[in-house]
């Protein structure tokens, strides 16, 4: 910050010391000096709207969506009987689904208690599209908004992400993470080198590992059938992952 000759903002400046949650107790509480000034460390910082923990468990940043959610949720009630159904809907997907769906390739491996709670705000959501009652079964109303479950939705983020890294779209600090079986050495000779595979590197804990998008974006995309995986262009791409997906989800 001294070489471009840009001042530190106290005010504004946060430090978070990272670990897992078992040695979360043993990293430092004191103040940080940052220059002149001694910065208190906090539990969890907000980048872009999404809210990071020190133990990277997400459940900050799945607290907050939830609530604006709910909050949205309850002001689109009170004016539920005034809209047409399509300004209903509209207005359910721009104040509510979009936060859901908000840099939702994070949560990859989140816990599915937390994921939980982001699925109760889209059935809430769909129960006030068609006014229905709690009693009733969720599953018809989702399928014929069609509307993806949560799981569903992160794995289709990480998928197109995914897409966008094999054609050069993607920002490189993230396209040069992905690797095609075929371009790994000593996996040449396997039969996954023949198709469009990627590689998925080993990790040592899979509470933390296994979420990197290097490991989290290439089992998604592994999982997808190869008609999928070799779609034309990014807008096929979408319409036919979301239609696996959606068939995945709501296979009866």
């Amino acid at each position: 910050m001294k070489v471009n000759r840009l001042q530190l903002n106290h005010a504004k400046t946060e430090v978070m010391w990272c670990s897992s949650t078992r040695r979360l107790h043993q990293t430092p509480t004191g103040p940080l000096r940052v220059g002149s000034a001694f910065i208190m460390p906090v539990r969890s910082v907000r980048d872009l709207g999404v809210y990071l923990d020190a133990d990277f468990t997400m459940k900050t940043h799945i607290t907050a969506t939830v609530k604006a959610c709910f909050a949205a949720l309850r002001q689109i009630r009170s004016v539920r009987r005034s809209l047409p159904p399509d300004a209903l809907l509209t207005l359910v997907r721009a104040l509510v689904v979009s936060k859901v769906d908000y840099c939702n390739a994070v949560l990859a491996g989140v816990p599915g208690y937390l994921l939980d709670r982001l699925q109760s705000v889209l059935n809430v959501a769909a129960r006030l599209v068609f006014s229905a009652r709690r009693s009733e079964h969720i599953t018809p109303l989702l399928r014929e908004l069609h509307w993806l479950r949560v799981p569903e939705r992160i794995k289709f983020r990480l998928c197109v992400l995914v897409y966008r890294c094999l054609h050069d779209t993607a920002p490189s600090y993230l396209a040069e993470r992905i690797s095609r079986a075929s371009d790994v050495t000593g996996r040449r000779r396997l039969r996954s080198a023949s198709t469009s595979t990627l590689f998925v590197p080993s990790t040592r804990r899979s509470s933390l590992g296994d979420r990197a998008f290097p490991v989290a974006g290439p089992r998604a995309w592994n999982s997808l059938p190869e008609s999928v995986r070799d779609a034309p262009s990014l807008l096929t791409f979408r319409r036919e992952l979301k239609t696996f997906l959606f068939q995945s989800s709501f296979t009866d």
